[in-house]
């Protein structure tokens, strides 16, 4: 299993590691991993694996079997092989623009008060699919709570529940159809705002920004229908 340091530190840039196996498709398990791997609707991270002067562009990461963690790499080329030490090095820009996403998508899901069927994360915007018979008819409402929420500069933390407090709490589970892992012995909650005055609370295994200050301006855009009883909604950032 590998270690997740992105949940440790999101904001952790490099980090030394030790290869422990590679797989046969050609891709490299660490003993922990920078690397954000593919899933809920956000990319798997980018960036390079650097090694006794070698450096290895890594295309994308994605989950491997018993919890490990595999890096892809962007091009064939030679491995450093189980047992060496190497150093990561995350394609920061784009990991950041990821955190500010999938954080302005917690948000979404605040402003726009519908179960959560799907989403999909960017560098550039994102989306989330509602359980939404008819299309909200106020955007510059919702443009507006939006970018007052980033505004107030709210704190965004993390913490751990066990399986019994979430089946205890089922309404903190906003997304119908990605559910937390049944049978995991911790389930990890974000939580926008501070104290009692928070304003989202859901399991989430993304990455997401210190403060909502950060995500930056905002807006809103277009809304589809996808369904009888589904409207896709996209946000974009605007900077």
């Amino acid at each position: 299993m590998t270690i997740p340091l992105y949940l440790e530190d999101t904001y952790l840039r490099d980090a030394d590691a030790v290869v422990t196996a590679l797989t046969p498709e050609g891709g490299i398990v660490l003993d922990r991993s920078l690397f954000y791997p593919t899933g809920g609707g956000q990319p798997g991270d980018s960036g390079w694996l650097m090694w006794d002067g070698q450096k290895m562009p890594v295309a994308t990461t994605v989950k491997g079997d018993e919890g490990a963690i595999v890096l892809v790499p962007a091009e064939p080329q030679r491995m450093p092989e189980p047992g060496m030490h190497v150093t990561q090095m995350l394609d920061w820009d784009r990991r950041h623009r990821h955190m500010r996403v999938h954080s302005m998508l917690h948000l979404l899901s605040v402003v726009i008060p519908f179960g959560v069927t799907g989403g999909q994360i960017s560098a550039t915007h994102g989306r989330l699919d509602f359980d939404m018979p008819e299309a909200p008819e106020d955007r510059a409402g919702i443009e507006d709570a939006l970018n007052s929420f980033v505004t107030a500069d709210l704190r965004v933390s993390d913490r751990w529940i066990t399986q019994a407090d979430l089946e205890a709490a089922p309404e903190l589970v906003k997304t119908m159809s990605v559910k937390p892992p049944k049978g995991a012995d911790k389930i990890r909650l974000v939580q926008i705002g501070s104290g009692s005055s928070w304003i989202d609370l859901q399991p989430c295994g993304g990455t997401h920004v210190a403060r909502t200050g950060e995500i930056g301006a905002l807006r809103l855009g277009k809304i589809e229908k996808k369904g009888r009883q589904n409207r896709r909604v996209y946000v974009h950032l605007d900077c």
